[in-house]
């Protein structure tokens, strides 16, 4: 089986663009001419994403119903230095989350992008054995 590749709807291509490649340092893979689809690519990570309008149909503003459902997705990705991210991400004027040590383990951070979807950053803790099973006990 190969990777699952993830497709997000989304409400405006190039401001989601911007922000996965400008800001997280994706590159694009494949685009539609007319600005309504893209493949992304970082490392071994790849996604789709589209826009949730045909040509004409997008309202001035994302719908506030639609995009709800949003936070029920979360994308978690393997990143080595989440301090280095975390201090990238600040400089570029995002909102985040500060790495933590999860109950499960990983030291993680998380962040929104400009729709809603939560992206998790995780990287092992590093924590003792011993600590780590006393965490899973307590859950």
């Amino acid at each position: 089986m190969k990777p699952c590749v993830p497709l997000l709807q989304i409400f405006d291509l190039s401001s989601s663009l911007k922000f996965y490649c400008d800001v997280l340092g994706f590159q694009i893979v494949q685009r539609t001419d007319n600005d309504w689809w893209a493949m992304l690519k970082h490392g071994d990570a790849t996604l789709m994403l589209n826009t949730a309008y045909e040509d004409g149909q997008r309202p001035a503003s994302p719908d506030p119903a639609r995009v709800r459902g949003h936070r029920d997705v979360s994308l978690y990705f393997e990143y080595a230095d989440l301090d280095a991210l975390y201090s990238h991400l600040r400089a570029h004027g995002c909102q985040v989350t500060p790495p933590a040590v999860t109950s499960y383990g990983l030291r993680q951070m998380d962040i929104s992008d400009p729709d809603g979807y939560e992206l998790c950053f995780t990287a092992p803790a590093d924590l003792p054995f011993e600590t780590k099973l006393s965490q899973l006990r307590q859950e």
